[in-house]
């Protein structure tokens, strides 16, 4: 932990500076290989790609992004008890690395084993660091809320890079390619790991070791467990690879969908029924219960960006410039510049309604930003039905989409988190934000499901795609406003109760 004297990287503490290069590194590999995911997986084998149907290859789309998330909650449980944070991030990013490499081999039976590297590398890594930037700083310290505004920052500024470079390289199938564009991620995330452990020592000892160490013969059984587990997945893989395993991607999202959600009740209910909870406490989950169905709404929608999105960039919307073809990848990075421009008019938003006392509840704003990230798919709606007709459409109608989608972010995605932190049971509060995390995993596969309606041989189709989307994300969010107006007195309990325990 940095004391307040430590001001070496823009006034906050030196360990910041080496955080945010190896996540903005990190995310950069991420974002980058996500975009060329679908792209590659429904290009035909002439064009280098995998010849997928797009059901087949969104569904791949939604499990691995899903997973991403999934694999958090066990990636932060090894760190908590086996081997601390910082070595998470370490092991994490390397994996991730041989991930990318993989990837970058012209290998179709080895790309999957890629994922799941990158998968369980980034289920490491992810959720760990973001954890060190916080124990940077004492309680007291109040320079925490602006060194996650500088980390979140890194995130934005590697998804740029990512897109740009991951984009270019995908785009110059001449000179370059598929396998050109995941070996430049498999570098990015070599830049983080270098820049990581040369500045390691500026972390002054956070996440050294496990907050919450095993026994040694707990240890051991959990080694064993996770060694078990591992040799499971590399048997599974191998019997794919070799033929002797089908899989039906499009079935399996289906059921890890439904077993997520169910996973994520089952999880609320138990802490709700049998958390020895107070009545306050319970009305609190209520009204977090809506910010966890908006989230997972929300990101329903908000990943078409990674799957149809991509797609309708590709085949559908005219990318010259003069005579330059902008990359299909490059749209993708419009969100990240919108955060970046955006994200100090939402915090100043969200302080002066303060000071006016007009402070709108979790619930509303959740349902906001549901709302207006719908409001983009109905301008996907438009658009389509240019292309329906035969038309290239102006890549206007994406840049209209992206800036509505990062709006309706910025309306819940912080939110969200704070809601989560605020409104859950102190004694519950971990625990809360890992099911909370499932809401994502949730959309993200539910996201894959829905762009797989995406048929590149029926257009015609793709105009009621999106406003099946559309419509449906604003009902959603409409139920949940009108209920929200109800709930904001559950929220306030929070308050309630802490201004009673200051009192006493």
């Amino acid at each position: 932990m940095s004391t307040q004297t430590d001001t070496a990287f823009f006034g906050q503490p030196a360990g910041l500076k080496t955080l945010f290069f190896t996540e903005m590194w990190e995310r950069m590999s991420y974002y980058g290989m996500r975009m060329l995911l679908v792209l590659f997986m429904t290009a035909t084998l002439q064009e280098g790609g995998l010849g997928l149907t797009v059901a087949s290859a969104a569904a791949i789309y939604g499990l691995y992004t899903g997973s991403v998330y999934f694999m958090g909650l066990p990636g932060g449980w090894i760190a908590d008890r086996l081997i601390g944070g910082q070595k998470a991030v370490w092991y994490g990013g390397l994996i991730i690395m041989c991930g990318h490499i993989i990837l970058a081999i012209p290998n179709d039976n080895t790309f999957f084993v890629g994922l799941v590297f990158v998968m369980l590398g980034t289920g490491l890594l992810k959720p760990n660091i973001g954890v060190l930037v916080g124990q940077l700083y004492s309680y007291e310290d109040k320079r925490r809320d602006g060194g996650y505004a500088i980390y979140y920052m890194g995130i934005n500024i590697g998804a740029v890079i990512g897109y740009s470079v991951c984009g270019y390289l995908m785009e110059d199938q001449e000179n370059y390619g598929w396998h050109w564009a995941f070996g430049a991620a498999a570098v990015g995330m070599a830049f983080g790991l270098l820049h990581y452990r040369k500045t390691l020592a500026t972390l002054n000892g956070a996440g050294a070791k496990p907050s919450f160490p095993l026994s040694v013969k707990n240890t051991k059984i959990s080694w064993i467990i996770i060694s078990s587990i591992l040799v499971t997945i590399s048997v599974v893989m191998g019997l794919i690879m070799t033929g002797l395993m089908t899989v039906n991607p499009v079935a399996i999202a289906q059921y890890i969908a439904v077993t997520f959600t169910l996973v994520f009740f089952i999880y609320y209910g138990s802490i709700y029924f049998g958390g020895n909870l107070t009545t306050n406490e319970k009305k609190r989950l209520w009204a977090l219960l809506l910010v966890c169905v908006a989230s997972a709404c929300f990101w329903s929608g908000f990943e078409q960006a990674g799957s149809s999105l991509n797609l309708f960039t590709r085949d559908y919307t005219d990318r010259m410039i003069g005579n330059y073809e902008v990359p299909t990848g490059w749209f993708q990075s419009l969100n990240a510049i919108f955060i970046v421009l955006l994200s100090p008019f939402f915090a100043a938003l969200w302080i002066n309604l303060g000071k006016r006392l007009v402070s709108p509840s979790y619930g509303i704003k959740c349902a906001m930003g549901l709302i207006v990230m719908a409001s983009g798919f109905l301008v996907m709606f438009f658009a389509a039905q240019y292309a329906a007709s035969g038309m290239k459409v102006a890549p206007y109608w994406l840049v209209a989409t992206y800036f509505l989608h990062t709006v309706g972010e910025l309306c819940l995605s912080p939110v969200a988190l704070s809601a989560v932190s605020k409104l859950s049971p102190r004694r519950f509060a971990g625990q809360m934000m890992g099911i909370f995390v499932l809401t994502y995993s949730i959309g993200n596969i539910i996201s894959g499901l829905l762009a797989g309606n995406f048929d590149p041989n029926n257009v015609e189709q793709l105009p009621y795609l999106y406003l099946q989307i559309g419509l449906f994300s604003i009902g959603i969010g409409i139920v949940i406003l009108l209920i929200a107006f109800k709930s904001r007195f559950w929220e306030s309990l929070a308050d309630e109760e802490t201004d009673n325990k200051i009192r006493v």
